[in-house]
């Protein structure tokens, strides 16, 4: 007996004792189950056993342990090729569906826009990608079994396609064909960076359906909307909208004393104006220059600009509320208000070049901008009606 038969690889493999068991007991007419009971394994793995490694030269299915460990060793040896390099009709076929030319509906080829060539990075950033079928590994994988009922041969799933893709020892399919999925991905995420928390700063208590009923229907003005316009070089703007009057103010957020001249290190210090510590200061500066009266909350998307919201809400005052993962509806007046500054911060524009004082300019241009939804009222009519209403009320109750 080879010495490679009598070790064993893995506890999670079957043993050549455990084979030879399993063909003793097999002989006898024991149960699948009872097998599987006396060495300590699941009858799934005993039938898939005895179903897969038996001995047939004989011209019935016998079990013997010398040919099933032949048999499973076989199986298990590394690598082995794919099949894309095997099949060529296979391999057409999924290299066509990826990158196929488009069609119009006469058939004629449409050539679309000329790109760069790859050179093992993602897409063009703003730039034009060549025009291509385009399909996902997924989509040829299942059509396959449809264009081809009755090959087997014609048979791959999509991990062995990305597989071909991604792995350069996997051969098969050209690297530059990762261009054409529509992600265009040069590089898959790893596993434990997908299954990693992404926003570890979002508590169960700070989750928007924890906010009061009252900002649901704008009834009572106080409760802020926020986020931030990123522009180029990592510069941002940051916007804050009330529900009630969509008032506007926005958050300068300059770039701390060193950027551009410190090398960028890995968890080094953010000096980009809208980090942790950053943005929590800047926005402690906003607030304290309304009334405490308009500042009951604030709803913000789950960037990591406000991870420090604790210490914010303990220095303010301000309760803050955290959307659900991918919800801007939850912040529709941001989302919206963010959408007319773009008239003023186009995106692909550097914001740092902007001083408070422009930012504020126009801030109070939107401010005196009437709107359909206050009855065309401005929303600094809108606030200041508030407060003198508030005024009026706290003299008669007073007085």
């Amino acid at each position: 007996m080879p010495l490679s038969m009598l070790s064993p690889i893995s506890k999670r493999y079957l043993s050549f004792t455990e084979r030879e068991e399993i063909g003793l007991l097999s002989c006898q007419g024991i149960g699948i189950r009872e097998i599987a009971r006396q060495i300590g394994r699941s009858a799934s793995t005993v039938s898939r056993e005895l179903r897969r490694n038996a001995a047939t030269r004989c011209g019935r299915l016998e079990y013997r342990a010398s040919v099933a460990q032949w048999k499973a060793e076989l199986v298990a040896r590394r690598p082995k090729p794919s099949k894309l390099v095997t099949n060529q009709r296979l391999h057409d076929y999924v290299q066509g569906r990826l990158q196929g030319q488009v069609r119009d509906a006469d058939g004629h080829d449409i050539s679309g826009p000329e790109s760069a060539p790859f050179i093992g990075r993602n897409k063009p950033h703003r730039g034009d990608r060549k025009w291509v079928t385009g399909w996902s590994p997924e989509q040829i994988s299942n059509r396959l079994r449809t264009d081809f009922p009755d090959d087997e041969s014609m048979r791959i799933s999509h991990e062995a396609i990305y597989q071909a893709l991604y792995i350069q020892g996997r051969g098969a399919l050209k690297r530059e064909l990762v261009s054409c999925l529509r992600t265009g991905r040069a590089l898959r995420m790893p596993r434990t960076r997908a299954q990693a928390k992404a926003w570890a700063h979002v508590s169960e208590d700070v989750m928007i359906s924890n906010r009061p009923a009252e900002v649901q229907d704008r009834a009572v003005p106080g409760h802020w909307e926020g986020d931030l316009i990123i522009g180029l070089n990592r510069s941002a703007i940051g916007t804050l909208v009330e529900r009630s009057s969509r008032f506007t103010m926005l958050v300068h957020l300059p770039r701390e004393e060193g950027y551009g001249l410190i090398p960028k290190t890995k968890n080094g210090p953010a000096l980009a104006g809208y980090g942790a510590v950053t943005m929590a200061n800047a926005l402690s500066n906003t607030v304290a220059d309304m009334p405490a009266l308009l500042w009951q909350s604030l709803t913000w998307d789950r960037g990591k600009e406000l991870s420090d919201h604790a210490r914010f809400t303990v220095e303010s005052g301000v309760k803050v509320f955290f959307a659900d993962p991918h919800s801007p509806w939850q912040r529709g007046t941001n989302e919206n208000t963010n959408g007319l500054l773009r008239q003023y911060f186009p995106k692909g524009t550097d914001l740092s070049r902007w001083s408070a004082r422009e930012l504020h300019a126009i801030a109070n241009t939107l401010n005196s901008r009437p709107r359909k939804t206050l009855g065309w009222k401005t929303p600094a009519e809108a606030l200041d009606e508030y407060l003198k209403s508030v005024q009026q009320y706290s003299v008669a109750t007073t007085g």
